[in-house]
């Protein structure tokens, strides 16, 4: 062999391991890259910080999501800890009004646990999701 064989077959020699290293960098990249992992399924049951609970869903996935009761009614933490029905609000992002979710004072129950009153504030202010089959 010449001179020239041997430094071509060792240039393609390293140019096939760079090729090898970038494809299993490309491959290692990917895998660890998380995927859209969907909200928990099934029912949760929350406990109120005066001892109720509420049956709720977690609906969404890792960069959007929303807690409903099982009925559809938007549901949120408050800065107590209690989840209250919740409302939305204008606010000013970047110079645009965009319409927010913002919890209520109104502390969430269960369907068959709300009064009259609360319902029809609800018909009024709150924010209803799609309803679960």
């Amino acid at each position: 062999m010449d001179n020239s064989a041997i430094i071509n077959y060792y240039n393609m020699k390293r140019i096939l391991i760079i090729l090898i290293s970038l494809a299993a960098i490309q491959f290692g990249m990917q895998a660890q890259q998380p995927a859209k992992v969907p909200a928990r399924p099934g029912v949760i049951i929350r406990v109120q910080p005066n001892g109720d609970t509420l049956h709720v869903y977690l609906r969404g996935d890792e960069h959007w999501h929303f807690t409903m009761t099982t009925d559809g009614w938007q549901v949120q933490e408050n800065n107590k800890g209690k989840l209250c029905y919740a409302r939305l609000k204008t606010k000013k992002v970047n110079g645009e009004k965009k319409l927010i979710a913002v919890p209520t004072c109104r502390t969430a129950h269960d369907a068959d646990k709300r009064s009259k009153c609360e319902q029809r504030w609800l018909d009024k202010h709150g924010i209803q999701k799609m309803k679960e089959d």
